[in-house]
């Protein structure tokens, strides 16, 4: 399904969420992906696996044909995310934006020289990129949950696109409606707990990530995976949620390091 996040007639923000093939739902973890449309110029956030590839490449021509696809943004270097690079690269013109840290990484994703010249390091205090009606801001985020980590802020929509941040393990059919108040957060917790109890690093930059939204002029917070997040109540909610969360390493002890020979 296509979730229409935004549109204002030259603007558009698209949410897929449930393009992995029902043989292989059971077996993977339910990804998003995002299409911004901006005056005709498209780019794509965590643009896919091979699992995602081909229904992608079908789902994205009804608002943008694939040959006008300039940027790929990457939060991070997972497969789940980059994982089809080769194919983005052959069949486009696009360069992929992603962390300085997994810029030298994520050609092994690609055949012969393909990625050569082609992929943008972000250097760790982020940048903007521009496009004909918006700014991309990449955004700070690292260690939630690799060690370079970016998300994406739409100047335009305020929308930031959280990756990992904010995800929930649910099946795509429950995430076409958003969460729009804390009661719906706190009904959500039982899906999104675990997850960051073990996938962000610590309470510490939980922390600073929350107090950096904060600053921000956020109207969604949309992860990577499961349902998003509309307003501020909910978005407010999650970051007083997020950032009193023992997680990680907090969560170690010496009993989870011993040799069990």
């Amino acid at each position: 399904m296509a979730i229409e996040l935004y549109n204002d007639g030259k603007h558009v923000c698209i949410m897929f969420n449930d393009l992995i093939k029902d043989d292989a739902a059971d077996h993977a973890v339910q990804a998003n992906q995002f299409l911004i449309v901006s005056d005709g110029e498209g780019a794509m956030i965590d643009p896919s696996g091979h699992l995602t590839y081909n229904s992608l490449v079908l789902a994205m021509h009804k608002y943008l044909p694939k040959q006008q696809l300039k940027y790929l943004f990457a939060s991070h270097q997972d497969p789940d995310i980059i994982g089809a690079l080769d194919k983005w690269l052959f069949s486009t013109e696009c360069n992929l934006y992603v962390s300085k840290l997994w810029s030298r990484f994520v050609p092994h994703f690609c055949n012969l020289n393909r990625a050569e010249g082609r992929i943008i390091g972000i250097p760790d205090e982020g940048m903007p990129v521009h496009m004909r009606d918006t700014v991309i801001h990449a955004v700070p985020a690292h260690f939630l949950h690799a060690e370079g980590n970016f998300q994406f802020y739409d100047s335009k929509s305020k929308i930031l696109f959280s990756g990992d941040m904010g995800a929930s393990m649910v099946d795509a059919k429950d995430i076409e409606r958003p969460i729009t108040s804390k009661e719906e957060l706190y009904q959500e917790l039982h899906s999104m707990s675990g997850f960051h109890k073990r996938y962000m690093v610590s309470n510490k930059v939980c922390r600073y990530w929350a107090n950096m939204v904060r600053g921000m002029d956020v109207d969604m917070l949309v992860p990577q995976h499961g349902r998003y997040f509309q307003g501020k109540e909910a978005i407010h909610a999650f970051l007083d949620w997020i950032e009193n969360l023992q997680c990680g390493i907090d969560l170690f002890t010496q009993e989870h390091y011993r040799f069990r020979g």
